[in-house]
């Protein structure tokens, strides 16, 4: 998670476990638009090979917390993943009692960026491990997902944007209700521990332009006071964001 950012740093801001694993949140974001229930990723699912799953101690448990609000995977309507990495995906499909891969919402139109599932079907050997053809390639062959390619609207109040780094397409997810506005800024800024420019994740095919898409949405959500929504900061799920005395962006104190 956090590269070659020596560990006794990193460890200032959070613990490892005896098998060197920190804590993290696959945070999803259920939204009520235009009448219209929005899912906003959709975590590791129920279909991860044994040996990922105990690697990463996964829990698939995004079902149980709509449950917990009162709403069921039918009525959801759209889904919009920010990049198709295993952890972000998962939920898309599941694996029935039969063993067969189906859509986990069947009503849903899904949103991706068409560069992000080229690039997984390559299969390369730097990240095939993140992409699993389950996750998303039912949903192109029965039509219900909807390849992207760029910065576009896909509703009213809600857009994406292009920030490369952790890949070359992962898409950042804008929402706007009057003036305010959020991002769901995904892998680029995965956790608060991740605000410092240079802390860029082993996992970035593109670090240096990780730094350059971070500079791009600090100047601009910070100006502009955006909700930053974080996908794996499982103790701080979003924050305002501000720079400190000596430039360093912070989240901002209450």
């Amino acid at each position: 998670m956090f590269g070659v950012v020596p560990k006794p740093l990193w460890e200032k801001k959070v613990k490892a476990d005896e098998l060197n694993r920190i804590a993290c949140g696959t945070n999803a974001v259920l939204v009520r638009a235009l009448g219209r229930l929005v899912l906003i990723e959709t975590g590791i699912g129920n279909k991860l090979p044994e040996k990922l799953a105990k690697i990463y101690d996964a829990k698939a448990q995004l079902l149980r917390e709509l449950e917990a609000v009162g709403v069921r995977r039918q009525e959801i309507e759209v889904v919009i993943n920010s990049h198709l990495h295993f952890d972000h995906c998962g939920w898309n499909t599941f694996r029935n009692e039969r063993g067969e891969v189906e859509p986990t919402f069947p009503n849903a139109t899904y949103y991706a960026q068409r560069g992000e599932w080229e690039h997984g079907n390559k299969q390369l050997e730097r990240d095939r491990v993140s992409y699993l053809s389950d996750n998303y390639d039912p949903l192109i062959r029965n039509g219900q997902m909807r390849l992207l390619d760029g910065d576009g609207d896909v509703m009213p109040g809600i857009s994406v944007v292009i920030y490369p780094g952790h890949t070359r397409n992962m898409q950042a997810i804008i929402l706007e209700s009057g003036d305010q506005k959020a991002c769901y800024i995904s892998d680029l800024i995965p956790t608060t521990w991740h605000l410092d420019l240079t802390w860029v994740m082993a996992y970035d095919l593109f670090p240096l332009e990780t730094i350059e898409s971070r500079r791009r949405y600090y100047e601009q959500a910070i100006a502009e006071k955006w909700l930053t929504i974080f996908t794996h900061d499982h103790e701080t799920p979003w924050a305002y964001l501000e720079q400190d005395a000596q430039g360093r962006v912070v989240t901002k104190s209450a």
